[in-house]
């Protein structure tokens, strides 16, 4: 099962501030747009982004795909559901000795993994 959506509009860091956050720590391979294939480990997701950790700054405006895997357990879903989305960096910055991205998210589909 494949489902799309797509936002529009222009929005707001502050409008994306507000989503409610859930502290996932869950490992991600983020596509830049580049073509450059970098791994990653989300600190937090909400709604409307996600903010990782990455060995490398990613520059500000440039265009991000990476997939979440969501764990059933956690969404109480008899499966494991994938999120393949698109997306775009609106802040990087080191801390830490890695990169902190923010990411918001433009595209997403969601796609069930069989078991």
């Amino acid at each position: 099962m494949t489902t799309a959506a797509t936002k529009t509009g222009p929005e707001s860091v502050e409008e994306l501030r507000s989503s409610v956050r859930f502290p996932l720590r869950l490992p991600i391979e983020v596509t830049t747009d580049t073509e450059e294939v970098v791994r990653a480990q989300t600190q937090n997701i909400s709604s409307g982004g996600v903010l990782f950790d990455v060995d490398q700054n990613l520059n500000v405006g440039s265009k991000v795909e990476f997939s979440i895997a969501m764990p059933g357990m956690i969404l109480g879903t008899p499966s494991d559901v994938i999120v393949k989305c698109i997306g775009r960096v609106v802040r990087s910055h080191n801390a830490e000795g890695r990169a902190q991205v923010a990411a918001v998210i433009d595209e997403y589909r969601f796609q069930r993994t069989s078991r």
